[in-house]
């Protein structure tokens, strides 16, 4: 006999929090999983280069087919934290990682299906990015449900580490995979972990009844009980609620930034330094930074102090503090200078997991995924203009300073921790 259609939702979704032993096997998985995301994501800009010399790109198409990515990567973000809400944030992320693994190996079938090699290539980086749109919103409301509030902080950040691990690990294998066996090596040594990851969460986290409610559910696409909705316009009546937006929106914005250029930004201004350096130490320094910030945050929280000081104090060190560094960016000539500058712009930068990305979750557990999906929506298409609309490096790193100076304001004054989704009456979409 199955359950009623609403129970099984709320089933899915968990109400129940991860015991300890699976709150440690769930973040262990998660940071993997969020590793493996970011070696998928990484593998196409460290092959741009041999692919254009394969195919013949020139630095415009190129860059058509690195920025298509976000193209599809800001169209899922709403939906991903919405289904997340929904059916619960591990089903979403384990459906979704089984789909851009699959993309992310079958890369270099699809570059030689034909003679239009930027259209197939341009389409494969919007498709990987409306999968890949759904994780951290997911993610977002999976935590928000299954971790105390005592312990969000660090396991938001352990799993939000996999970021920086994923990223040297494609920069540090996937630089030796290109030299010895070429560009179409990366893509199947991404995809291939990424669909074995898929399996360990399938064989033994998971259970096939699970995925099969979570799927019969999206396909009758059954509206959502009156006792179950969320009041949306009560939300967004709350200036915290905005707060949290426009912070999450600039956090987001000026890490999309610095993620993108500044590789390049070190290659012109700096033709002769070692990639190496520019493109490994900064992700070392931010993995130790996302762990400490984590444990500091929940440290505090747990001597006593309130929940929402900590977070402003998160806040101002992964907005605040870090656009000092970026600021610097544009102003100084030396390498060794740039170095330290990005890479403690970066570092403190990770301070937002144990901050913004944690407060979504104080706020609205109900909907962390939704709001957190909204505002990382609208920081990757400011920051997509932003790459595209900014002239000179100095005026670049000036509007990251400004973008971020203008979240924290705004999170200082308005920020709050109490949770907002709670109503006697619930309102319609």
């Amino acid at each position: 006999m199955q359950p009623p259609p609403d129970e099984a939702r709320r089933d899915m979704a968990g109400d129940t929090q991860w015991s300890r032993p699976e709150c440690q096997a769930w973040t262990g998985t998660l940071l993997l999983g969020t590793c493996l995301l970011y070696c998928a994501r990484s593998s196409m800009p460290i092959c741009t280069v041999s692919m254009s010399q394969d195919f013949g790109w020139n630095k415009k198409e190129a860059g058509i087919v690195l920025s298509s990515f976000f193209w599809g990567y800001c169209l899922t973000q709403v939906v991903g934290g919405h289904l997340g809400d929904r059916i619960g944030g591990e089903k979403v992320i384990l459906l979704s990682a089984s789909a851009w693994g699959s993309i992310t190996a079958v890369t270099p079938l699809l570059a030689h299906l034909s003679s239009a090699h930027l259209a197939f290539m341009t389409f494969s980086r919007i498709l990987m990015g409306l999968l890949q749109g759904v994780y951290f919103p997911a993610l977002t409301s999976l935590l928000s449900q299954k971790v105390r509030e005592s312990e969000r902080a660090f396991t938001y950040s352990i799993v939000g580490a996999g970021s920086q691990f994923g990223t040297l690990l494609t920069g540090a294998v996937g630089s030796l995979l290109l030299e010895w066996y070429g560009w179409q090596s990366i893509f199947y040594f991404s995809g291939g972990l990424t669909l074995l990851w898929v399996w360990y969460v399938y064989r033994y986290l998971l259970s096939e009844k699970d995925l099969i409610l979570a799927l019969g559910v999206l396909a009758q696409s059954r509206p959502v009980s009156r006792h179950n909705r969320v009041p949306w316009r009560r939300l967004f009546r709350k200036p915290a609620v905005w707060a949290a937006v426009v912070s999450q929106l600039s956090a987001a914005c000026s890490f999309f930034i610095l993620l993108s250029w500044l590789p390049t930004f070190f290659e012109e201004t700096f033709p002769d330094a070692k990639g190496w350096i520019f493109n490994v130490v900064p992700w070392l320094v931010a993995i130790p930074a996302s762990l400490f910030s984590g444990f500091l945050s929940d440290h505090l929280i747990n001597q006593g102090y309130r929940a929402i000081t900590v977070r402003k104090l998160m806040q101002g060190m992964g907005l605040g503090l870090s656009s000092v560094f970026a600021l610097c960016l544009g102003h100084t000539s030396s390498f060794c200078e740039s170095v330290v500058f990005a890479s403690a712009s970066i570092g403190l930068q990770t301070f937002n997991h144990s901050g913004i990305s944690v407060n979504i979750q104080d706020l609205a557990p109900s909907c962390a995924g939704f709001l957190f999906g909204v505002a990382n929506t609208a920081g990757a298409l400011a920051g997509g203009y932003l790459m595209e609309t900014t002239g000179s490096w100095t005026c670049l790193f000036n509007l990251v300073a400004i973008i971020s100076n203008l979240g924290l304001c705004t999170f200082l004054v308005f920020g709050q921790a109490q949770r907002v989704d709670l109503s006697s009456t619930h309102e319609d979409l």
